[in-house]
């Protein structure tokens, strides 16, 4: 990423970015942030040179990343340009991100969150459920949350290789091998 400090206007508004951090609130004298994680790969910050800030309105600014720590399971940010409380109180709400381009690559069958949203889900015979709304952790076996296409039904599908038999993430479709009683037909 060759993003320019702090007022350059990130390369393109049409790439797909991945979120690594949102800032919740200032941190010391110098501007720096404190920053809620949204990465699993909170190593990804040792070679980040650049983010991408989307504000909540979703405009672009593209941000140079001065140093970085970690503190009490969040990550303190410090941006060029930022070097006051009243510089960085700019950015709390913002959104840190890099390209898609540049996320992490999974291993074979692992899968982003944000790759199943949206996703069509329908069982190996061919049946319609409807689409992935979010992926419900639950400590175990993670859920893919399902709107049914008819009516205010819900479906819960466990994330798991013998229910979700299929997963394309290109076309945007999962069908899954439901045990029985499961979708509650």
């Amino acid at each position: 990423m060759s993003e320019a400090e702090r007022s350059g206007a990130a390369d393109s508004t049409e790439d797909e970015l991945v979120a690594v951090a949102r800032a919740v609130k200032t941190r010391g004298l110098r501007g720096e942030l404190v920053a809620e994680l949204l990465t699993d790969f909170p190593e990804r910050f040792e070679r980040l040179e650049n983010l991408i800030a989307v504000e909540p309105d979703g405009k672009r600014l593209s941000l140079a990343l001065e140093e970085h720590w970690f503190q009490s399971g969040r990550i303190i940010l410090k941006f060029a340009g930022y070097d006051s409380i009243e510089e960085a109180t700019a950015l709390i709400g913002y959104e840190f991100a890099v390209p898609e381009a540049e996320r992490v690559e999974l291993g074979e069958d692992e899968f982003y969150d944000w790759e199943l949203a949206g996703c069509r889900v329908e069982t190996i015979e061919g049946q319609q459920l409807g689409r992935v709304r979010e992926v419900m952790k639950t400590g175990g076996v993670e859920m893919l949350v399902v709107e049914s296409n008819v009516g205010e039904r819900e479906y819960l599908i466990p994330l798991a290789e013998t229910i979700c038999v299929e997963i394309d993430t290109e076309s945007k479709l999962i069908r899954v091998d439901p045990p029985e009683g499961l979708l509650g037909f």
